[in-house]
């Protein structure tokens, strides 16, 4: 590979001393319209043992020599014109210092430096359209054709990628700016709108089309993913807006349509500024960083350089995933990956002690609906409760600046254990926080805090010394800021839909689907940890920050959609219902019905008035979870006097009237 490289460097050498000479020679012949005179022929030759020695080192000194001409680029060509006329302006100098009666004629200075860039620039230019159309030139003739929808800039730097990939050939770009068309964009011509597919489809026999419009609405894409499925032709996507400003648009990076796509939603602008200065150079824990949700919070968070990124994980294979992901995409970032759980009071106090966080984002949580409605109840208050409670104590006393919990859509009138069980974690955190909620229901005469269950000290568990040590505790005045976000469904996230019906559609079917009206809110898994980013920026005393999820979707449309990207048609692969889960709702909620919302400068976020909680609510409550175990129906009986909007489905085995 040296020899290679260094035959390389001495041709290409001699190719610019060979340009140099000619082009010197040339521009002599020119001047005197190629009758030369005998004396300027001497001095031609003269002048030639000087120049052509000065030109190639200023070459070599400017690194034309260090690239490869098969890849011959417009900085090639700018570092060559610069070269030339840094000669062209020495010379004139060089050859007065070496001989004052030596006369160059300044026609000759001129017309030297234009035909030595003609000769090197078009040399190279030459070379690789020559290489190009020699490696695949044939490959081209049995390429598969392939249209571009978009023939914006996204379009235009994806048109550079496939004329070099042997197994593709651009035929067009469809674009609805009219503008645009019959417009040659790179040797490539605009035929016509997005309406136009299904003719362009036919007349070159396509079978796949390329989506390259990573900046225009979701509305756009969708529309442009249901023409391709109208001409049943398979639909790939570009990377997003954000990859394509960093450069990263290439043809290995095209990927197949995927729901977040057809559900997709308008970029979510964020305050930067703000959360520069929350994050950068602070140190930043993430709790249950291994999730769905934690990893991509840590993603987001490391984009923002924070001292340290602290992750928190109970799960070692889903900690030692993230950790191999970082590593690779962010190199530079400073990380510590701790395996714990959040219900360790000790390892969470000396977590916190060791590494002293100025954020910390709690996303830990037992959250899949049915497997914590049987037999695991006891288990998902103890995690999602006791061990919010753990975390954000832990935070107070070691001088947290803010706490952001991740809750759920399922909190609000939760007709399950999980639910009722995030609802319960919301209020600790409302409990926990130093200054008075302002955002009540005035609607309300009395606050949930004053509420406590009937009889709470009689419930299972109950232990005095345990909530008279909590008061204690509580009722120290520390500037922990806490700050709830609540959001429902995620697509793509671990135990989601979405995992399941690819499976199922990957071992022929059947897609199983609950309930044919089963609505539910979705965002993308980025989105949602975006707004939680900026949710926490703008938290302050408590408050419950409801995202915006747009409009409910029926699982079934999602599966019939899944169905038809996975390139199958209902016949094939069938759909059946196969009755509501455990603790399942047919719709979710982001509000309860006693709960209104406050409107936030950002467009996608809202703040709950829910009720609040303070220190004597959160006494009784540690002390009711301090039990090691307890039964199901004693679980769901308790927790209906916890939550009394938490309704459980009457007919589950465990569940008292």
């Amino acid at each position: 590979m040296l020899l290679k490289s260094n035959v390389r460097t001495v041709l290409a050498i001699l190719h610019d001393i060979a340009a140099a000479i000619l082009s010197w020679l040339l521009a002599y012949l020119l001047r005197f319209n190629f009758d030369l005179p005998p004396d300027f022929s001497a001095e031609m030759l003269q002048t030639l043992l000087w120049v052509v020695p000065l030109q190639v080192a200023i070459f070599w000194k400017f690194g034309l020599y260090r690239g490869i001409w098969h890849y011959a680029s417009l900085n090639d060509l700018r570092r060559i014109v610069l070269a030339v006329l840094l000669a062209a302006a020495i010379i004139p100098f060089v050859l007065w210092m070496l001989r004052s009666n030596l006369v160059v004629p300044r026609s000759v200075l001129v017309l030297n430096p234009l035909l030595l860039i003609l000769f090197m620039g078009g040399s190279r230019i030459l070379y690789r359209m020559w290489k190009e159309t020699r490696f695949h030139g044939r490959m081209k003739l049995s390429s598969e054709p392939v249209l571009v929808l978009g023939a914006g800039d996204a379009g235009v730097m994806l048109s550079k990628d496939l004329a070099k990939n042997p197994e593709w050939q651009l035929v067009g770009f469809l674009d609805d700016d009219v503008d645009k068309r019959n417009c040659i964009l790179n040797g490539v011509k605009v035929l016509g709108t997005l309406d136009e597919l299904k003719r362009w489809v036919d007349h070159f026999g396509i079978k796949r089309v390329i989506i390259a419009m990573p900046a225009r609405s979701h509305q756009m894409r969708q529309r442009a993913i249901q023409l391709c499925n109208e001409a049943r032709v398979e639909a790939l996507t570009v990377p997003s807006f954000d990859d394509l400003m960093s450069g990263k648009v290439a043809v290995s990076q095209l990927r197949a349509i995927e729901l977040d796509d057809l559900l997709g939603r308008d970029p979510v602008a964020l305050d930067n500024a703000g959360l520069q200065e929350l994050l950068t150079g602070s140190v930043v824990m993430v709790t249950g960083a291994g999730g769905s949700i934690g990893s991509e919070l840590c993603r987001q968070i490391a984009r923002f350089t924070p001292a340290r990124l602290v992750l928190f994980e109970s799960s070692e294979f889903a900690l030692y995933t993230l950790e191999q992901e970082l590593q690779r995409t962010f190199p530079a970032l400073s990380y510590v990956c701790l395996v714990g759980d959040v219900r360790d009071a000790e390892r969470v106090g000396e977590v916190m002690q060791g590494y002293q966080p100025a954020v910390v984002f709690h996303a830990a949580a037992y959250k899949h609906v049915p497997l914590m409605e049987q037999h695991n109840a006891w288990q998902a208050v103890q995690n999602n409760v006791r061990g919010t409670w753990t975390v954000a104590r832990a935070a107070q006393l070691h001088g947290v600046g803010k706490f952001v919990m991740i809750s759920t859509d399922k909190a609000v009138n939760p007709t399950n254990v999980m639910g009722a069980s995030k609802r319960l974690a919301e209020m600790v955190c409302q409990s926990l926080q130093p200054s008075p909620v302002p955002h009540h229901n005035p609607d309300e005469t009395t606050s949930h805090s004053t509420k406590l269950p009937k009889g709470s000290s009689q419930v299972a568990g109950y232990l005095p010394q345990a909530g008279e040590e909590a008061n204690e505790k509580v009722t120290s005045k520390l500037s922990t800021q806490f700050v709830i976000v609540r959001f429902g469904n995620v697509l793509g996230s671990t135990g989601s839909v979405i995992p399941k019906f690819r499976a199922q559609i990957a071992q022929g079917g059947p897609i199983t689907v609950t309930h044919p009206e089963i609505t539910r809110y979705f965002m993308s898994i980025p989105e949602a940890a975006q707004l939680v980013l900026q949710a926490g920026l703008m938290g302050q005393e408590g408050e419950i920050f409801v995202l915006d999820m747009g409009e409910s979707v029926k699982i079934v449309d999602l599966a019939k959609q899944l169905i038809r990207l996975s390139g199958f048609t209902e016949d094939e692969i069938r759909i059946e219902f196969t009755g509501l889960r455990p603790g399942e709702k047919l719709y979710e909620e982001l509000l309860a019905d006693n709960e209104h919302t406050l409107p936030t400068p950002h467009p996608k976020l809202r703040i709950a008035q829910a009720r609040a909680a303070d220190a004597a609510w959160l006494e009784q409550l540690l002390a009711w979870s301090a039990v090691s175990t307890m039964p199901d129906m004693q679980v769901k009986a308790a927790l209906q006097q916890w939550v009394p909007e938490y309704q459980p489905d009457q007919s589950q085995p465990g569940v008292q009237s």
